[in-house]
């Protein structure tokens, strides 16, 4: 049922529904009121799609980049959380990465450069129907590809969300006193959210952000003043994240 009704309030937090809504309101309005819709509408775009502002909500949002002398020398493990992979494209011969995609490649990085033995992949799908493969699938076999044995590729299939991440993970490793050291590998946007369920169900990984959607501050013209619509797609990410970490926050659930 809390999935369901997840998905639900991502559509009603979408600024485009918003806008969609302000400006319905406009059409239905007296029009002494028409004005008062039309201006919410139009600051709501301004906002949305100014690269300066929402760069800097970001910045305030995302956890900060890792250095890589702050981890453990050896860690067990970097769990990897999915969320970057399409498994409803098809043909299913392939791995279809989307956005964050360096969650797995900062793996992979970590793993190549000795600071985690293993790579324990978290996830099954965000879909709401059954898909051909778990993304937790997909990537284990990007991992083998990039030369990493199956050996050390670990991974549990049936998380649908964060919360079920941090559970599932923590019954995977019931069953493997050697994983303790664990580094939690998400994008910076949702470090947060991950790392608080993490250790709600008695895990303490050490957070490493990957998937960065915040740049250095700019000073070019065009970073403040031209309306951009990758500013209004990171506002959206942005808005459902948090309303997603309140949500978990008043649940309990991190």
């Amino acid at each position: 049922m809390f999935f369901l009704l997840s998905k639900l309030l991502d559509f009603a937090v979408e600024p485009t529904v918003w806008l969609l809504l302000l400006l319905l309101l406009a059409l239905l309005a007296r029009p002494e009121r028409r004005r008062r819709w039309l201006l919410a509408a139009l600051v709501l775009l301004v906002v949305s799609t100014n690269s300066f502002l929402v760069n800097e909500l970001l910045l305030a949002w995302e956890l900060s980049p890792v250095p890589l002398s702050a981890l453990p020398r050896h860690a067990d493990a970097a769990v990897l959380l999915t969320g970057i992979s399409n498994v409803r494209k098809s043909p299913h011969d392939r791995v279809y990465l989307g956005d964050g995609a360096d969650r797995l490649t900062s793996a992979l990085w970590l793993y190549r450069a000795g600071r985690v033995r293993r790579i324990l992949i978290s996830g099954r799908s965000g879909a709401v129907l059954a898909v051909a493969n778990t993304e937790a699938h997909d990537l284990a076999t990007l991992l083998r590809l990039a030369g990493v044995p199956n050996a050390d590729i670990i991974y549990e299939e049936q998380s649908r969300n964060t919360r079920e991440n941090a559970l599932f993970t923590k019954q995977l490793l019931a069953a493997r006193p050697d994983l303790d050291t664990l580094v939690l590998v998400t994008s910076a946007f949702h470090q947060r959210r991950a790392l608080g369920c993490f250790r709600k169900v008695g895990l303490n990984p050490v957070p490493f952000p990957a998937g960065f959607r915040s740049t250095d501050r700019l000073l070019s013209p065009d970073f403040w003043l031209v309306p951009n619509p990758d500013a209004f797609k990171n506002f959206s990410l942005l808005l459902h994240e948090m309303t997603g970490w309140m949500v978990y926050k008043v649940l309990g659930y991190c």
